[in-house]
């Protein structure tokens, strides 16, 4: 099919990838890059991350600051100041040209605001849902405030025209959320890995036997981590770990290693800012370590997987990551809790060379060019 000539696709995200990175920055790059490679203008609408004037060109994609530079975080949580401003100036996409209005569901605010662009403009509006919380974690997350969270969530599902959903369990909940009566239009395009930039990574300098890879959030559970090899070492297992990444975890997690006497076994080398070395990482470790109880989809488990590299998970409902695992084949699933973490691990561990072969051929489904071309057609629909 021949793509229709000049068209536009507008995508507006508060962050994107080289300037920040986690799994949705690099599911909209590895995406976008390949949607203009299919023929479609891309412009990414985003905060002022370069500090400069004027709009940034890299790799056949034009980024524009619609918004000033405001920290995501405030402590370990989103920033609602953040959020505010950034909903407040998406106002400004009514006066950009596009022909398909994509936004991203983080921070959730600026949904509403670019309905009423599309609205005004007669623009098709598309929303990426990475994850869908509900009341229960709202309210967890923000106390009484967490209940206006949750109805305003339930309420924006009402507003795209089509809803892109990066996993099967968050499609299911977006379903559940919107009801049998009205039911929502939506398609299922999960996050991918590319095997030219697999197989072009090399082995870390470093081997180690548990890797750990994410933001140090609180939810991320890397404390129990470190509880688990404790445990392992209490039985005669004396492992290594990296726990790669940055947030308002680190300090806490730096002082529990010192407590526990593994200061010598564990690494904190911060963020690994090239995708090669953390490619490299992830194939030289012998598990991924990754406890986490809340992932909308769970990026880095995939590269794990990709890379030969079995994935240990928890089995918790919020954990989407889970979706990837088949316990025993190419991975395990575990409770949130050090005892279950450290039992899985060491059965990971045990069968490391089966698991990491039968890792390589779950995460084959999963290419990027193959999703790109299942997103370009919902922009054309």
């Amino acid at each position: 099919m021949t793509e229709p000539a000049g068209l536009r696709l507008a995508v507006v995200s508060d962050a994107v990838y080289p300037w920040n990175k986690g799994g949705k920055e690099m599911r909209y790059h590895e995406l976008l890059r390949r949607t203009a490679e299919l023929g479609i203008h891309v412009d990414v609408y985003t905060m002022n991350w370069w500090r400069g004037d004027g709009p940034v060109v890299r790799e056949g994609i034009t980024y524009h600051a619609i918004s000033p530079y405001v920290p995501l975080y405030a402590g370990d949580r989103r920033s609602i100041r953040q959020a505010l401003v950034f909903s407040v100036m998406t106002l400004r996409m009514l006066f950009r040209r596009f022909d398909v209005l994509e936004a991203d569901v983080i921070p959730f605010l600026q949904v509403f605001p670019l309905r009423l662009v599309a609205t005004l403009r007669r623009k098709p509006y598309v929303v990426t849902w990475h994850e869908f919380w509900g009341r229960d974690y709202w309210v967890q997350y923000l106390g009484r405030k967490g209940y206006l969270a949750a109805f305003l969530e339930a309420l924006a599902i009402r507003l795209p025209d089509r809803i892109v959903a990066a996993s099967q369990g968050t499609a299911e909940r977006i379903r559940e959320a919107a009801g049998p009566r009205r039911p929502v239009n939506l398609t299922v395009v999960p996050n991918g890995i590319d095997p030219k930039e697999i197989a072009a990574a090399g082995p870390a300098r470093e081997p180690v036997d548990l890797l750990f890879v994410g933001r140090l959030l609180r939810h991320k559970n890397g404390h129990l981590l470190l509880d688990a090899m404790a445990r392992l070492r209490e039985q005669g297992h004396d492992l290594t770990a990296l726990v790669v990444g940055q947030g308002p975890e680190e300090e806490r997690l730096r002082t529990q290693a010192a407590e526990l006497g593994l200061s010598a076994k564990v690494g904190f080398p911060g963020s690994i800012p090239e995708r090669a070395d953390l490619l490299a990482a992830l194939s030289s470790a012998s598990v991924l370590a990754f406890p986490s109880v809340r992932e909308g989809f769970g990026m880095v488990a995939l590269e794990a997987l990709a890379c030969g590299c079995p994935v240990v998970t928890t089995d918790h409902p919020d954990n989407f990551a889970r979706e990837l695992i088949e316990p025993g084949v190419n991975g395990e699933l575990c409770q949130a809790t050090a005892d279950s973490l450290a039992a899985a691990l060491l059965r990971a561990l045990e069968h490391r060379d089966r698991l990491g072969a039968a890792a390589r051929r779950s995460a084959a489904a999963y290419e990027w060019d193959t999703l790109a071309a299942a997103v370009v057609e919902v922009y054309r629909a």
